[in-house]
């Protein structure tokens, strides 16, 4: 997601730190900034929009300094703009942080009544205000100010801190988010990847949860939760640059599927409440009464998004008990479609600018529905649209063009919405809604489970990188897996490939099937699976060759293809975001062996702003 890049040492920091933050534009950003503890003190610059504004600003006004911490922002709180940019300084103290900090509303109200002013709208200003209290307070050293910081926050970050109380120190802490400290020859480097520093240094060591380090000219000494020293040797990295910036995978495809664990953990991080069995959506205006007076709602959506609209049509009928419909943006803007002021128009997109998704939401809107938004993008242009609000997803950047992390996380943010509602609407009680956030919570652990099965995807891809055809099957929950399955083979290996309900297999696919057909199965344990089992002999009668997705310790499902991959035991409704991950392996495994362009398939844009 966002991009943090620090140095303490003998050179100028500036150039330093902006080349680190230019390695790391890849990852995406809406604005960027660098602070520098150099002879006046502390000075902060900060520009939105892309680094060369800040570049700009800065030959205008360059800040000598041999210390600083550099940041490029990905929205999450707050939008786009050069207040909301990193560093936030207040009291002395600058800070750059990565993440999401649950309780920054009780903190900012709680530092707002002893006289704090705050200048943006983020949750990261809270972490100055912290700090520079407790140096006020009289903790002996930054190190000590940072650590009672941290004490008072709930939820994930990386962060780096100067204070021009002590130049020529960085302090540094990780939970949940990525941070590496670099050593040199009389100067020390700190990032939240690798690329960043590369250049300067090879010798590096990723700081593990809970940690915190201190960064000087002389070296780097890490701290341990409960504030023991860490011994640590660095370890020398090996990679390319280019090869770094993937962080040693091949492609970034590959690197986004194993990044979906954490991106759907900081989707639901602070919105899920097991305590109070509720959800707390942020950014979006839900009153009671308008949920309960809802006719039905409408998701418009294009490709990946309105698969995963497929998927929420489920969630929120089967939580919500209200009805649901799923179109295809580009084909609701073209007629004259039936809602009112009764309706809710829920638009899912990436990027937040796809063409026909926008048309879709205008047009409902026009009509007197009222539009929320599922979008990774803050500050785009469906979400700006949308009257009701929007839920971000913090699936951070999505390089790929095949979507994956964006998918699973628009699923987590589907399953949220339908959990609220179902409150709203008294469809579901505080006890069942706490039921359906438990099994919520262990979908990341899933998640990671089913990554570690990669390799049992092999002999499946070598099957089907020979094949002309593939064909995808799936009931239930496990019907919009089968499409985005489908989806994924054909865009990045250029097979064709079809995704189809299961029952419908006897309407005409199964004229396909013969011994050249591979057929991809999603048999999980799920209503109707006696029937799926059928489809599956049904398949092998007529010589085609099975691959099954099965529930774990299923050995009769097991039995009946050529290769079953076990996944963990999610309820029906959130199975969805488990079984997708073997079949985007699936895909990309294919599309390697076949060397086509993972990330950049043929005739495909990452966003689609044109008709």
């Amino acid at each position: 997601m966002c991009g943090i890049v620090g140095y303490v040492g003998p050179r100028q920091c500036v150039d330093l730190i902006v080349g680190g933050l230019r390695k790391l534009e890849y990852r995406g950003y809406d604005s960027a900034g660098v602070a520098v503890v150099g002879p006046s003190g502390l000075a902060v610059k900060r520009a939105k929009g892309k680094l060369q504004n800040l570049v700009t600003i800065l030959r205008d006004g360059p800040l000598p300094g041999c210390t600083g911490i550099g940041h490029t922002r990905w929205a999450t709180h707050g939008r786009p703009s050069d207040e909301n940019a990193h560093p936030h300084s207040y009291g002395g103290v600058a800070v750059v942080h990565n993440g999401i900090i649950e309780n920054h509303l009780d903190l900012k109200a709680a530092l707002t009544g002893r006289g704090h002013r705050f200048t943006s709208e983020t949750d990261t200003e809270i972490f100055a205000h912290l700090i520079a209290d407790a140096l006020g307070d009289g903790a002996k050293d930054l190190h000590a100010a940072v650590r009672a910081a941290l004490q008072q926050v709930q939820g994930t970050y990386a962060i780096a801190v100067v204070s021009e109380k002590r130049p020529g120190e960085i302090v540094a802490a990780k939970n949940a988010s990525p941070l590496v400290v670099g050593y040199g020859e009389g100067e020390s480097f700190l990032a939240s990847d690798v690329p960043a520093i590369l250049e300067h240094t090879r010798q590096v060591s990723y700081l593990e949860e809970g940690e915190l380090a201190v960064l000087t000219a002389e070296g780097i000494t890490v701290f341990g939760r409960n504030d023991e020293p860490i011994t640590r040797p660095p370890r020398r990295i090996e990679w390319s640059a280019v090869a770094a910036e993937k962080d040693g995978h091949k492609h970034f495809m590959h690197k986004e599927i194993f990044e979906q664990p954490r991106a759907v953990a900081d989707t639901i991080r602070g919105r899920a409440s097991l305590e109070q069995g509720d959800v707390t959506l942020d950014g979006v205006e839900l009153p009671e009464d308008y949920a309960r007076s809802l006719e039905r709602i409408v998701i418009v959506a294009c490709g990946t998004s309105w698969h995963a609209g497929l998927s929420g049509r489920q969630m929120i009928e089967a939580l919500a008990r209200v009805p649901v419909e799923v179109e295809l943006a580009s084909e609701f803007r073209n007629r004259d479609p039936l809602v009112n002021e009764r309706v809710l128009c829920l638009a899912i997109s990436q990027s937040g600018e796809t063409a026909d998704t926008l048309a879709a939401v205008k047009i409902a809107r026009a009509r007197g529905a009222k539009a929320y938004a599922i979008c990774n993008v803050v500050g785009s242009a469906i979400p700006r649209e949308c009257d009701g609000g929007t839920l971000f997803t913090r699936a951070g950047p999505e390089i790929g063009v095949a979507s994956t992390k964006a998918f699973t996380t628009q699923l987590a943010g589907l399953y949220l919405l339908a959990v609220k509602l179902g409150r709203l609407r008294g469809a579901l009680s505080a006890d069942k809604a706490r039921e359906h956030l438990e099994a919520l919570r262990h979908v990341p652990s899933w998640m990671e489970q089913m990554i570690r099965q990669e390799a049992a995807l092999m002999p499946i891809a070598k099957r089907c990188a020979a094949a002309r055809d593939v064909l995808f099957l799936g009931r239930g929950a496990q019907f919009p897996v089968a499409l985005e399955g489908a989806l994924k083979l054909k865009e990045i290996s250029y097979i064709h490939a079809e995704g189809y309900a299961a029952g419908e297999m006897k309407h005409g696919p199964i004229a396909l099937i013969d011994e050249d057909l591979p057929v991809v199965v999603l048999a999980t344990r799920e209503p109707a699976y006696e029937k799926t089992l059928g489809n599956i002999e049904e398949v092998r009668a007529r010589g085609g060759h099975v691959f099954a997705v099965v529930s774990e310790g299923d050995t009769h499902a097991a039995s009946l293809a050529e290769v079953a991959l076990p996944v963990p035991p999610a309820p029906p409704l959130l199975a969805p975001l488990v079984s997708i991950i073997p079949l985007q392996f699936l895909a990309y495994h294919v599309a390697d062996l076949k060397g086509t362009d993972v990330d950049q398939p043929r005739n495909l844009a990452k966003s689609v702003t044109v008709e």
